[in-house]
């Protein structure tokens, strides 16, 4: 009577033995040109938190939050990738692959603070960049969960859930942010937010193609994962906050005070 559970518990055990990765006694990790790639990224991240950082203590405090964003937003992928340059910030994944999860963790607070950065440019009201910014980390979370999975079908249930994310948020960047910005009828601050927004979301779409080939079928090698995503990481943080700096004057505009809240009838 009592040999059933006993004889379920050791199947159970098994199955998450088999389920389990095997330890690796060898490592595709990152070579020579993905290294390169990881400094250019470390430096040019690097020269842009400390040009934000400048502009920020010689700005009025209109301007000063749109560079101390940038600042933050420079800053912490700096960090990361000095992690990763170090031989820090990573772990194998399933199939003895070098995954760096420093990325994410960047990731994690950089896009809700460009997210809150391109809130800012269009007037957006706070509630709706929160509401942006979570679904935005739950994308993260979801590219995260996915990469570290061990079952191929949960990986995929994973990414899915981090593309069921992402629609909202470019969603938000394209229409919904876009609408605010032009009642402001700022044609300067229109274009701005035009050109920041579509560069974020083209940049951003680029990412889950990478993931799909990289932590996901894991058929692009390491270092041309690296490679590509340090390529999208300068320009959607770097080249994004010297578009913001190009716009110096736009930015003191007195309308561009947050949204106040709509009221609904």
């Amino acid at each position: 009577l009592y040999a059933m559970p006993f004889t379920q518990l050791a199947g159970a055990s098994a199955a998450a033995k088999a389920l389990a990765p095997t330890a690796c006694t060898t490592i595709e990790e990152v070579g020579s040109t993905g290294v390169g790639a990881l400094t250019l990224g470390f430096l040019a991240l690097a020269v842009s938190s400390v040009v934000m950082v400048a502009k920020a203590y010689s700005a009025d405090a209109e301007r000063r939050k749109y560079y101390f964003c940038n600042a933050f937003i420079c800053g912490v992928a700096t960090f990361s990738y000095f992690a990763m340059l170090s031989g820090q910030g990573w772990t194998a994944i399933a199939g003895c692959r070098q995954f760096f999860y420093a990325r994410y963790v960047d990731w994690f607070i950089t896009t809700p603070l460009l997210i809150l950065d391109l809130g800012l440019v269009a007037g957006q009201d706070f509630v709706t960049i929160a509401a942006v910014i979570g679904a935005d980390m739950l994308m993260i979370v979801a590219g995260y969960m996915g990469a570290v999975s061990v079952v191929t079908t949960v990986k995929w249930f994973w990414f899915l859930f981090g593309l069921a994310m992402f629609l909202p948020v470019v969603y938000s960047l394209a229409r919904t942010f876009r609408e605010t910005v032009i009642t402001r009828k700022d044609p300067e601050m229109i274009e701005l937010y035009g050109k920041i927004a579509w560069l974020t979301i083209i940049m951003w779409s680029f990412y889950p193609i990478v993931w799909l080939f990289s932590e996901g079928f894991a058929s692009f090698s390491v270092s041309f994962e690296v490679v590509a995503y340090t390529i999208m990481d300068i320009i959607s943080k770097a080249v994004f906050s010297f578009m913001i700096v190009s716009a110096h004057d736009s930015l003191g505009s007195p309308s561009q005070a947050p949204a106040q809240s709509r009221e609904y009838v």
